[in-house]
């Protein structure tokens, strides 16, 4: 069964949607199975996986709102080499269309079990708001990865999240967990984001990854060509920090296992 984590900060331009698509990338570069669902109306991650969202024919809004089964809206041909639900403007009427529902805030993990068993990992690109859209993210993850820049106002951010978080899984999804921080866009030299970086290692501990993704050119770049780093240049900082990261994930999930085969 595909493990699914939505990449969700309300905050935006913190690289959300650079992680969706790279760490998608990087996971299926593995050999595992990835699909990526982009619930942004902007787009970004549909257009990044080299994906015309002007010209998709099924987005997010039939999965969500028309009842489209999943096998027939997902994309197959994307250049990270992972299946794709994508989005386009249209996805901003299926968060209206959603307040008509009944359990609205599970239409999305009900659309997904169909298909959960053909993946190994699914990533959903959540919009940067805390709306309907996100809630049925969280709906339907079993974990969160938090992208986060280490500058004073994300903690802040970062706290309201948590509790957005804990509040979602007690009333619509149980299971929800955070599966890890990242600091993305980290620059060494800058004495804040090292301080700030420190506090979060003090406050969330194993939480936040070590992998960091650094500030590089080549990971702005690569989604005006359509493409994930690792497939614009795969010798850049940033497309080597994506493949660690998913190392990074793997390791974590592999160790979690193994202690629960020792509890049982």
């Amino acid at each position: 069964m595909a493990k699914v984590i939505a990449i969700a900060n309300q905050k935006g331009g913190v690289g959300k949607t650079t992680t969706s698509i790279n760490l998608a990338a990087s996971m299926a570069a593995t050999r595992r199975k990835v699909l990526l669902i982009d619930l942004d109306p902007q787009g970004n991650a549909t257009m990044g996986s080299g994906v015309d969202k002007y010209e998709v024919e099924n987005t997010a809004y039939e999965l969500l709102v028309d009842d489209k089964p999943a096998d027939e809206v997902i994309v197959r041909d994307t250049s990270g080499k992972y299946d794709l639900i994508a989005a386009n403007a249209d996805v901003t009427a299926a968060e209206i269309k959603l307040m008509e529902f009944f359990a609205r805030e599970v239409r999305l993990r009900n659309a997904l079990a169909p298909i959960l068993d053909k993946y190994d990992y699914i990533f959903i690109d959540c919009p940067p708001s805390l709306n309907m859209l996100t809630v049925n993210a969280m709906g339907a993850a079993d974990s969160v990865v938090i992208p986060m820049q280490c500058e004073y106002y994300a903690l802040e951010g970062l706290t309201a999240l948590m509790d957005t978080i804990g509040k979602l899984a007690q009333v619509v999804n149980p299971r929800l967990t955070i599966e890890g921080i990242l600091r993305t866009m980290y620059d060494p030299r800058n004495r804040l984001a090292n301080d700030v970086s420190d506090q979060l290692k003090q406050h969330f501990g194993d939480k936040v990854y070590r992998t960091v993704i650094p500030r590089n050119v080549r990971l702005a770049e690569a989604p005006s060509f359509g493409a994930p780093a690792m497939y614009y240049d795969k010798s850049s900082a940033g497309a080597k920090a994506y493949l660690a990261l998913a190392g990074e994930m793997l390791r974590r999930a592999e160790s979690a296992r193994v202690t629960e085969t020792e509890q049982a």
